[in-house]
């Protein structure tokens, strides 16, 4: 080869350096056109991700959907941008970045690949429908965020005005959600078993509330505003019951890989905290609830009356408050995060979808698996904006509520020795067996205790005897509540559900009934 040769070659490789140069520094200052050229490529698993996402540094991805429940931490960060402005930076030097994914697959997807670090899109309640396809990436509840006191509700058509009206009705609900968790609550307080509706699958909420207004169902699980556009549109119809008063039923919770916790522990322990701090601020500051609203509205695009509203259809939770879910000093009486994970557990496994098959094959793993309380136990966090919210304070009852109606109604053999009102210890644990959970859940309704006796004695006896047979259970029921929450009635003999004629008769008339009230 001669030296001219060489030369050429020498001059085209610079030509050909040159140009590349030249277009990696105008692809550099155009990146929208470098995107068309070459878009970016999907999250990938492995180590091929772990490089690409190298340019992130110390930032911590939050993934969240439209919902309320995120005010607090939204406010903390001061948006939805990572800024070293926010209070997580300033305060802990944690940059945050909030990132919107309406699309229940698509988050997932983006958890499982490292897209996000933190889920904020799942309830404690839901999740036991999805954790066992999951198992591999070793999930971890590392928080409560809130409990929602709103946001879901279920409306119904004209004449459907307690639980039992359901039989037989064509029931719109999102299988497998939060939605469906709220239904399976209030049919068993009516004792309405899943087989008795039919139940008319759906995506979302806002699916069920459009289905609803089409009138092509009788009732449907919806989100909060779209319940009251339901009232609005359809005449005659209401909301049967929400989360104001079934208000211990939905939780939602952060969750972490365990491969994130180990690796990102410092990060995700100042995110826990700063969330904490933010939620006690809007629970408590009209001025803080406020720019939380505003923040929220920018971040989902949506009006600001939405986006308060949608705080006020949440209780943002505090540290008390996650105390109590992860029960983190043992005695907690409450709906702990751990109850309501394995009653929701026992529910889906029995329940069938329209083809018969279970939502829940196989058991799912035990809470102590997937809790991950440890930055609640860490936190020092004090002040009266960070107590657990407490019980439910009620007026004394009126007269009236004796005859109110009432949405749902559990009838509860409580056996009591003859002539007697004395609970006995078997007649307590079928309380806490058949009723206590429904009263915790229900934690914001009133509810009415009526006693039935059998027709042996005379009738005024047995209503007094039956009333002070109520009184007992309301009595006993207070150890746990507000006594003012109770109304308590004796009817005696005159509501039989049975022939008095049999000694079977007798004993089913010889009953407690457990009444929740409306809103």
């Amino acid at each position: 080869m001669n030296r001219l040769t060489v030369f050429s070659k020498i001059l085209g490789g610079l030509a050909i350096v040159g140009i590349l140069i030249g277009a990696l520094y105008y692809l550099g200052k155009n990146p929208d056109v470098a995107e068309k050229i070459a878009p970016t490529a999907k999250p990938v698993s492995g180590p091929e991700h772990k490089e690409a996402r190298a340019d992130r540094g110390e930032k911590l991805i939050v993934g969240i959907n439209t919902w309320g429940g995120f005010g607090g931490a939204v406010y903390f960060n001061g948006g939805f941008k990572a800024s070293k402005e926010s209070k997580f930076y300033t305060q802990y030097g944690q940059l945050v970045e909030f990132k919107l994914i309406d699309d229940f697959n698509a988050s997932r997807e983006a958890w499982k690949s490292g897209d996000i670090d933190v889920l904020g899109f799942c309830t404690i309640d839901a999740f036991t429908t999805e954790i066992n396809g999951l198992r591999q990436f070793e999930p971890q509840v590392i928080g409560q965020i809130d409990w929602s006191r709103g946001g879901d509700a279920i409306v119904v058509r004209r004449g459907i005005n307690q639980v039992s009206d359901l039989k037989n009705k064509k029931i719109a609900v999102a299988p497998m959600t939060p939605s469906h968790t709220l239904l399976l609550w209030l049919m068993d307080a009516g004792e309405v078993s899943w087989g008795d509706v039919q139940i008319i699958p759906v995506a979302n909420g806002i699916d069920a509330a459009d289905l609803f207004k089409k009138q092509q169902v009788d009732a449907a699980v919806v989100w909060s505003p779209d319940d009251q556009d339901c009232v609005a549109k359809i005449e005659g119809s209401k909301v049967l019951v929400s989360t104001k008063t079934a208000s211990h039923i939905i939780a939602d919770v952060w969750l972490a890989k365990k491969s994130t916790v180990e690796s990102k522990h410092d990060a995700l322990k100042a995110f826990v905290e700063g969330s904490l701090k933010g939620n006690g601020a809007v629970n408590t500051d009209a001025a803080a609830r406020k720019e939380a609203a505003a923040l929220l509205a920018d971040g989902f695009n949506q009006p600001v009356d939405f986006c308060v509203t949608a705080i006020a259809n949440a209780r943002l939770a505090t540290l008390g408050d996650n105390q109590d879910f992860f029960d983190v000093n043992g005695n907690f009486a409450g709906v702990t995060g751990e109850k309501l994970y394995t009653k929701m557990a026992q529910a889906f496994a029995q329940t069938k979808d329209n083809q018969g098959q279970y939502y829940i094959n196989g058991a799912v793993p035990p809470w102590r698996t997937i809790a991950y309380p440890a930055f609640i136990r860490a936190s020092t966090l004090s002040g009266p904006e960070q107590l657990a919210e407490g019980g439910a304070k009620f007026a004394a009852p009126t007269p009236a509520m004796a005859t109110t109606p009432a949405i749902s109604t559990k009838k509860v053999t409580i056996e009591f020795p003859s002539g007697s009102y004395t609970l006995t210890d078997d007649a307590k644990t079928k309380i806490d067996m058949e009723f206590l959970d429904l009263a915790k859940g229900f934690r914001e309704a009133r509810i009415r205790i009526e006693g039935n006796t059998d027709n042996v004695g005379s009738a005024e006896m047995n209503k007094e005897l039956s009333r002070k047979r109520a009184v007992a259970v309301a009595a006993y029921l207070s150890k746990w509540f507000d006594r003012n929450r109770f109304v308590v009635v004796g009817n005696g003999p005159d509501k039989p559900v049975a022939d008095n004629g049999s000694a079977e008769g007798r004993q089913r008339n010889r009953r407690t009934d457990f009444e929740i009230l409306g809103e």
